[in-house]
């Protein structure tokens, strides 16, 4: 990675610390009456989002503005036609989407943890903003790095080969059953859907930022070229 590429990518790390769940772009919306689609977005702010905390497996409960971004999500969704819902075993996966999908009794929820959160390893409960005024340099690789994995934690690449195959199996999935899906994501885990998706270059992945709670992004699943 040349040194402009890792200048973008820590000046993205820095800006989600201040400001996590901040953006300003859209989530991606592809409708269709005729296809099945996936929608996927992002729990709700925990505690640690809050507190600038590496969460990663750690079981952080979502706070009342996360309830609330859930909320707003709620009526964002209402009147779409989703029949299951797939979520990690985490807290904040599972309440955001009940939460959201309330008033959907016909909703199924589906726990997969391909799609749980990054492991942050030995930095889980460790201050990020401490971290980042000691070596701004260093979070960042840690936080942004496609293959630079925290001590005992997991990189972006290796979250995206359990997410990847996550992905082409629900593909063939809701082609095969004509079903909409939702995905109630992690903020990494949801950055590597977005990429499979989307067809991201490794740097719009790295860089990109997911709002927390209250939006969502669409896909259309259109039949294979082999069906």
């Amino acid at each position: 990675m040349d040194d402009k590429a890792f200048d973008k990518i820590q000046q993205a790390s820095l800006d989600s610390l201040k400001h996590p769940g901040g953006t300003i772009k859209k989530l991606p919306k592809k409708e269709s009456k005729k296809y099945p689609e996936i929608y996927v977005f992002r729990h709700g702010e925990t505690y640690d989002n809050r507190q600038r905390v590496f969460s990663g497996w750690r079981d952080s409960k979502i706070t009342p503005k996360g309830i609330a971004q859930a909320k707003a999500l709620q009526k964002l969704l209402k009147g779409k036609d989703i029949d299951l819902c797939i979520i990690s075993h985490l807290s904040r996966s599972k309440q955001t989407a009940q939460i959201a999908f309330k008033g959907h009794p016909g909703v199924k929820f589906e726990v997969d943890d391909r799609i749980i959160e990054r492991n942050y390893g030995d930095l889980q409960g460790q201050s990020k903003l401490k971290m980042a005024k000691k070596n701004s340099q260093l979070i960042a690789k840690y936080r942004r790095s496609y293959d630079f994995p925290p001590p005992n934690g997991e990189s972006l690449k290796m979250v995206e080969k359990r997410v990847f195959p996550f992905c082409q199996e629900l593909e063939e999935r809701v082609r095969k059953h004509n079903v909409n899906v939702a995905i109630s994501a992690h903020g990494n885990s949801m950055r590597a859907i977005r990429r499979y998706f989307e067809k991201l270059s490794i740097i719009e992945g790295l860089t990109m930022e997911n709002p927390l709670g209250s939006d969502y992004a669409e896909y259309v699943v259109k039949p294979s070229r082999s069906s």
